[in-house]
């Protein structure tokens, strides 16, 4: 049985939108959060709004010495392991890492957001999310989220390579390295994926903060739009 008997439109692929790759506290923050969050959230909400379902992929890894020699990030039960609010739908269910393939029957028809966690950067590597990824139908798989340069190409060119369309939002995607990053961008672009900013597909938003993050930056913008809206009533 297919996961999606009927053909969507659009899916969402929400991809790492947790805390230690978002906000500047985390253990790995990516490069210029603040930018990249409030795209996050504009596309988020467009897809909320639309029912648009979201498949999204975590990270979640065991409290010990580190994962492949690297530093802890994104490990089970802290709060750098937590997706960031406005990435949640209401109506969602989540599956642990746990190296099986079980699916509920029609999973995007009951449910408008899957989550699925993972031990690697690969979501191809996890089996129940290689399962969701190539069993569903859409016109269109949306990617979001972090890193260009890791996980996001990895579940790109992983679609790519099983004949689904894919469109890249590129300043919804974070990034550690700029020029990998870039390397990234190129070498989806090659394979047949869409390069689409969020303005081009959700319009523009108004918003000047991420409403999440307490970085000085963070802090000094929503203090500005504060005052701002003050002002104007």
């Amino acid at each position: 049985m297919q996961m999606v008997r009927a053909k969507r439109r659009q899916v969402v692929i929400d991809i790492n939108t947790q805390r230690d790759y978002f906000l500047a506290e985390g253990v790995v923050c990516i490069r210029n959060h603040r930018r990249v969050l409030a795209h996050i959230r504009r596309m988020m909400a467009w897809a909320r709004t639309r029912g648009i379902p979201v498949i999204s992929t975590c990270e979640v890894y065991p409290d010990f010495n580190g994962h492949n020699g690297e530093p802890h990030h994104c490990v089970d039960g802290t709060p750098g392991q937590m997706k960031i609010g406005y990435t949640l739908v209401g109506n969602r269910i989540s599956f642990a890492a746990d190296g099986n393939t079980d699916l509920p029957r029609d999973l995007l028809r009951r449910y408008q957001q899957v989550i699925l966690h993972k031990r690697c950067t690969d979501p191809f590597d996890e089996p129940r999310i290689d399962r969701i990824l190539s069993e569903s139908h859409a016109a269109e798989f949306l990617l979001l989220g972090a890193c260009a340069e890791g996980a996001v190409k990895a579940a790109a060119l992983g679609l790519l390579q099983r004949d689904k369309k894919v469109t890249v939002i590129i300043d919804a995607v974070g990034y550690h390295d700029s020029h990998e990053a870039k390397m990234a961008f190129r070498k989806m672009e090659a394979k047949g994926a869409k390069l689409l900013e969020t303005r081009r597909l959700a319009g523009i938003s108004h918003l000047r903060t991420v409403g999440i993050c307490d970085c000085e930056t963070c802090q000094r913008l929503y203090q500005k739009a504060t005052i701002g809206a003050s002002d104007q009533d």
